[in-house]
């Protein structure tokens, strides 16, 4: 599933290289540092729509797994759930 950030990010990208190239054509410096800016920015949403693509395919692997081997899951997170309490116990001394 793609997140509206990304397809928002690319949009404001596109509109920025507009904007940026209208501006170099005129000869408008704060045009093209507009379209600049609004490059980086839609460049910005876009990483950010991504990273929440990532965590949201990840989060529906993990309950996959889950609701697949239920018994392997609560091991592995009693598992992990002790080693950071010894972590955490062993941090404070």
């Amino acid at each position: 599933m793609v997140d509206k950030n990304r397809i928002e990010g690319t949009a404001r990208e596109a509109v920025g290289k507009v904007e940026d190239a209208a501006g170099e054509l005129l000869g408008d410096t704060e045009t093209q540092a507009a379209g600049k800016i609004r490059q980086a920015a839609g460049n910005l949403q876009t990483a950010y729509g991504k990273a929440a693509d990532e965590v949201q395919d990840a989060t529906a692997s993990i309950i996959q797994i889950w609701e697949e081997q239920p018994v392997m899951a609560l091991l592995v997170t009693l598992a992990v759930g002790f080693f950071l309490g010894r972590l955490s116990v062993t941090a404070q001394r």
